[in-house]
């Protein structure tokens, strides 16, 4: 939406044409928005366990609506400068709470696809926003007539899908089953399985899931206390330091530092690979392909998002089929592509695009055909692999860690993609394509496939810092403790275990937790 409102003239002439060309500035003004995203990511990795993920997202949405509001009372650019801030506060919040909220509350095996709605989502709203921008642009006429209202319907509808989901988490949706379980709510946290499930909390398969969160969270809590035996009194201060060793242990811990590893290349892999240099600054690059008029350019940006959206289609019903490194190969080498094809055309034409008006066209068909490849690949995928990774005890960590990663290089791409394009739009396009190469080559040898995976089986295929032999000997003394071999038998267990979604035909004995109390009485409780 900002795209099409930066080439707006009542608002170049409302911030006294700080932003109106290519540049420094009109980099700056726009990602100041993904600065504040990141900081609100970093934020938001403490309050999503604090508060949970549900509340979290509410609060996000106010502060992104405080924002929106101090955008629409913008007098010059200093207005806009702290409104978008602060309503990267909440973007930044919110990309890091709803794919972890969506990845808890998911089974396994569709886990993929629902995240992947998140993405489809948001490639829906930039469509809608690139639509909106393209028709508020006529209000009051194109040049100097041009009405206040052609930038502030774009900036203050925006309040609207926040009042929705804000509303919408509190009312309708539940908490996340396994930060229930994190706070000890265990009999909420049957409850919310099998309401989810739409199942009862007799069903085996409630009964599993229910069971798997307590082992690995009973298994936690029992490592955390022999790593920090000094501070476990539960004062502020101690909880603190066990945050603070926590998140240096992503980077000391060697399982941990490959995990963390992958979500930061992953999400630095996305942003350079131009995704965000086409979505913000589209109508400048179009006019660089010779489309001066803003009807055009606007509109050719209003494709790339009907674009995005349609392909982003795609990988909700296959993500679980084909496997996330496929898809973010073929969809890099996709990428890779049209970049270098770019590239040559604007090196073949770009001194006489007025007698090459086809190429000129070309050029903007390739960016098409870009924005298609990444809806379908980057866009959810990068998303999923990052919710996915980390351990239950380090997943609200780790998130916020990955996408923080996302919105600095979101940041860094937002303020030098524009004086990159005013100096030498061929080199841009060169050097995107480049780094989505580099991207092919690192996720095909250094990625792990996390297709049909739990998020608790995650462990296994990141080495062995969380189940060293000791680790495993407790592990499974937990597990009999809470009754999973009591469900299903030892061996069906270690088959299933093996393999996702294994059939368990055995007989529903009642199961007890480490309390010793059956999913029936623990439900009591709750009702009680």
């Amino acid at each position: 939406m900002f795209a099409q409102v930066l080439t707006m003239t009542a608002f170049v002439n409302r911030t006294d044409g700080y932003a109106a060309e290519t540049g420094t500035a009109q980099g700056l003004l726009t990602s100041i928005l993904e600065l504040g995203a990141w900081v609100g990511v970093l934020i938001n990795s403490w309050l999503a366990d604090a508060v949970g993920r549900r509340v979290c997202a509410t609060i996000a949405c106010v502060v992104f609506i405080i924002g929106v509001i101090v955008q629409a009372c913008t007098e010059n650019k200093d207005y806009i400068f702290g409104g978008r801030f602060v309503t990267g506060l909440g973007v930044g919040s919110l990309s890091m709470v709803v794919p972890l909220y969506n990845a808890e509350l998911s089974p396994p095996e569709v886990r993929g696809s629902l995240v992947a709605v998140q993405q489809l989502a948001i490639t829906f709203g930039i469509m809608v926003s690139f639509w909106i921008g393209y028709g508020c642009n006529f209000i009051g006429g194109t040049g100097q007539s041009q009405s206040n209202a052609a930038w502030l319907v774009p900036i203050c509808i925006q309040v609207l899908p926040a009042v929705i989901l804000g509303v919408g988490m509190l009312v309708f949706m539940p908490q996340s089953p396994r930060h229930l379980m994190n706070r000890g709510r265990e009999a909420d946290c049957l409850e919310t399985l099998a309401r989810l499930r739409s199942e009862t909390v007799d069903s085996i398969r409630v009964r599993l899931e229910f069971l798997e969160i307590k082992v690995l969270r009973e298994f936690e809590k029992r490592t955390a206390a022999a790593k920090y035996p000094n501070l476990q009194d539960g004062s502020r201060g101690s909880n603190f330091k066990i945050g603070l060793y926590d998140y240096m242990s992503l980077v000391t811990n060697p399982s941990l530092f490959k995990r963390t590893s992958v979500a930061c290349l992953i999400m630095t892999f996305q942003q350079w690979n131009g995704i965000n240099a086409i979505n913000y600054y589209a109508p400048f690059i179009f006019q660089g392909f010779g489309f001066a008029g803003g009807t055009i350019k606007l509109l050719a940006t209003g494709v790339v998002g009907v674009l995005e959206f349609l392909f982003t289609i795609p990988a909700v019903l296959y993500v679980d089929k084909f496997g996330r490194k496929t898809i973010l190969i073929v969809g890099a080498i996709g990428m890779a592509s049209c970049h270098f094809i770019v590239a040559g055309i604007i090196g073949g034409f770009d001194s006489d695009w007025q007698n090459h008006k086809a190429g000129g066209w070309a050029a903007i068909v390739m960016v098409w055909i870009y924005a298609a490849h990444f809806g379908y690949s980057w866009g959810p995928v990068a998303w999923i692999i990052v919710s996915e990774v980390f351990p239950l005890s380090m997943r609200a960590k780790g998130v916020s860690i990955g996408g923080s990663a996302n919105w600095l290089n979101n940041f860094a791409v937002g303020i030098s993609t524009s004086p990159f394009i005013k100096n030498t739009q061929f080199g841009a396009f060169i050097f995107f394509g480049a780094i989505t190469t580099l991207g092919v080559l690192y996720v095909f040898f250094l990625v792990p496939e996390t297709k049909g995976l739990t998020l608790e089986e995650m462990d296994e295929i990141f080495g062995n810092a969380g189940f060293a032999e000791a680790d495993e000997k407790l592990k499974r003394e937990i597990e009999h403790e809470v009754g999973l071999f009591a469900l299903l038998g030892e061996e069906e267990w270690t088959e299933r275990k093996m393999s996702l979604g294994a059939p368990a035909d055995k007989p529903e004995e009642r199961i007890g937790s480490v309390s010793g109390k059956s999913p029936e009485e623990l439900v009591h409780e709750a009702k009680v």
